[in-house]
């Protein structure tokens, strides 16, 4: 992370599929933030983990092994558009990327959503915002990837969120989180 100065913060949110990040996106937008969320909003995209080639149209449903190759990945140039955007306003982009270490420079604030497992199982069984998930083996690394994270972002000095409970209660949680950096209205 860079040095914040004070400033306006840009915040990442993010946790592994199925915590509610794109969810919690929409509740601090419609609270009146700017909360971008990463997979939406055009900051990220599959790539060819072989050769760097952007996947145009990735298969649905990803056949088995296609997760081993591909990966999700930022765009570090619109990362660093958002900054400069944002300058004056506190900004929230919310999403997970195989990739984070080449932007975590341009962030000031780590949030991590976590969630037990059976949670996890059925927000991805009963989830509407995506299929991510859904299919045997994106279902498998999510599973694979969930007790990771908490470890992970601890250990990058993150704040922890418990996404399990109601989601403008995670919300509250995320802007209090970042609440002493600046003054954010409810």
């Amino acid at each position: 992370m860079h040095v914040y100065a004070g400033g306006v913060p840009l915040v990442w949110v993010t946790g592994n599929s199925g915590t509610g990040k794109s969810t919690v996106c929409g509740v601090l937008r419609e609270r009146g933030y700017v909360a971008l969320d990463a997979d939406e909003d055009g900051f990220s995209r599959w790539i060819d983990r072989a050769n760097g080639e952007v996947v145009v149209d990735p298969p649905y449903p990803v056949p088995g092994g296609w997760l081993d190759r591909y990966g999700w990945v930022i765009v570090r140039e619109r990362v660093e558009a958002l900054v400069e955007e944002s300058r004056f306003r506190v900004a929230f982009l919310c999403g997970s990327v195989e990739n984070e270490a080449d932007v975590r420079d341009l962030f000031d604030f780590i949030v991590c959503l976590v969630i037990d497992e059976d949670t996890l199982r059925h927000r991805l069984a009963t989830r509407t915002t995506n299929t991510f998930g859904q299919h045997p083996e994106e279902l498998a690394a999510a599973l694979k990837w969930n007790p990771q994270m908490r470890a992970i972002y601890e250990s990058r000095g993150a704040t922890i969120i418990n996404a399990s409970k109601p989601v403008p209660e995670v919300a509250d949680n995320v802007i209090d989180a970042v609440q002493g950096l600046t003054e954010l209205p409810r």
